[in-house]
């Protein structure tokens, strides 16, 4: 796990929590798993996927009855986002608010993050 003690590696914001206790009710799903992955023209975009199960080695966040698991992988570029859901009259969807992100593509779902020495230099000034 990466993180600091007592610290919740991500928040969401009242909408996000919202719409993630919607979908877990709805679908019967135990929360929602968040990752990253290669792709997309920055390098790198996010995963968002239903989960049946909590894995061992998740960061598992719970916030007013919505839950979020965070890919073993993914936790060090995830440390510090804001979760949010946003609807306008052309789209909506979450969006992440990350700290970690160097970088991103016109279209918003493609991210490039700071390297690991700069995001591991961040993290243990914060604790």
């Amino acid at each position: 796990m990466f993180g600091i003690p007592g610290k919740q590696a991500v928040t969401m914001t009242p909408k996000a929590a919202s719409q993630i206790r919607t979908l877990m009710e709805r679908d019967g799903k135990k929360g929602l798993r968040i990752g990253v992955k290669k792709g997309g023209c920055a390098g790198m975009e996010y995963t968002m996927d239903y989960a049946d199960e909590i894995d061992s080695n998740d960061e598992v966040v719970e916030q007013d009855g919505a839950r979020v698991m965070i890919a073993p992988m993914a936790q060090m570029f995830l440390f510090g986002t804001e979760i949010d859901y946003e609807v306008s009259l052309l789209e909506s969807g979450f969006k992440f608010r990350n700290p970690n992100v160097a970088d991103a593509c016109g279209c918003g779902e493609s991210i490039k993050f700071k390297d690991v020495e700069e995001l591991t230099a961040a993290q243990n000034s914060e604790s």
